[in-house]
């Protein structure tokens, strides 16, 4: 963990220092939720913020520590800008929670329309600046192969499960087939009786820490060439996120799955398997 946090404060201070001040938003926020009695669309009022500063912090934390895995320092005003942006959208979300007031799809009034629509143009330049990031490490030769694949392929899925949050405006919410604000899974609150795209979008944007996390782990046991495994399990990821939009579509709740998911579920393990099978040698006579 020492090593960790070594390498994000030397790969971007700026996100590193955004990471630990979620980090302490998460708990004032989880405090604010133990003495602040009311409720937003039938969840606690903090919950929402304290979710965001979670997710922001990992995020924040684990695209610091990728920057600081070039050989060269590089998009450091590309990682200020990350943190503006990200700064923005918590300053918004909380002023909002504080008002007792939706922070998004917001249509009540002018003000939560205007906040909203920052809301919104702020996180578009934020899901290109971190393509900016993807694009410098597809062409950054890694130190080691696994984890350099693991770093590619997480923020390819991450940026998938970021585009995500781009359906959910049009949409008008974040449920498919239900009201907003109906009966969900306790804390993350995602729908228990109808689609919900964020499942699909916390998914897909926590890839950014899941695959590395993976590689690193195979190389502490000494796993002999674990590339194969990350590509097994990067195929198999993004194929679940794939799903998720999927199922959320069609207004099925995560844990009531039809033949349908669970057939397509079933593909998905099969071509995750396959990419670990060895390549058969084709002898050219």
């Amino acid at each position: 963990m020492r090593t960790l946090l070594s390498d994000a404060r030397r790969g971007h201070a700026g996100l590193y220092w955004l990471a630990a001040g979620m980090a302490s938003l998460a708990l004032v926020t989880a405090g604010l939720a133990l003495v602040d009695p009311r409720t937003l669309l039938g969840a606690p009022l903090w919950f929402k913020p304290m979710k965001f500063s979670i997710s922001i912090a990992l995020f924040a934390l684990a695209l610091a520590w990728m920057l600081g895995q070039l050989r060269e320092r590089a998009l450091r005003r590309t990682g200020w800008a990350i943190v503006a942006g990200l700064v923005l959208e918590m300053v918004i979300i909380v002023g909002q929670a504080a008002r007792g007031q939706k922070s998004h799809y917001n249509t009540d009034n002018l003000l939560g329309g205007i906040l909203f629509s920052i809301m919104g143009a702020t996180i578009t330049v934020v899901w290109f600046l971190t393509l900016a990031v993807a694009l410098r490490f597809l062409r950054e030769p890694g130190r080691d192969r696994a984890m350099t694949l693991a770093i590619r392929l997480g923020l390819v899925v991450s940026l998938v499960g970021m585009a995500v949050g781009f359906l959910l405006a049009p949409n008008g919410g974040h449920a498919v087939g239900v009201p907003d604000g109906g009966p969900g899974l306790y804390f993350v609150g995602w729908s228990t009786t109808g689609g919900d795209l964020r499942i699909a979008h916390f998914v897909g944007l926590h890839a950014l820490q899941v695959l590395p996390l993976l590689a690193a782990l195979l190389a502490r046991r000494g796993v002999g060439d674990p590339t194969r495994i990350v590509w097994s399990v990067g195929v198999g990821y993004f194929g679940v996120v794939l799903l998720l939009v999927w199922q959320a579509l069609r207004a099925q709740p995560l844990f009531a799955p039809d033949g349908l998911t669970l057939g397509a579920l079933g593909v998905i393990a099969l071509a995750a398997v396959a990419v670990l099978l060895p390549r058969r040698q084709l002898q050219v006579r």
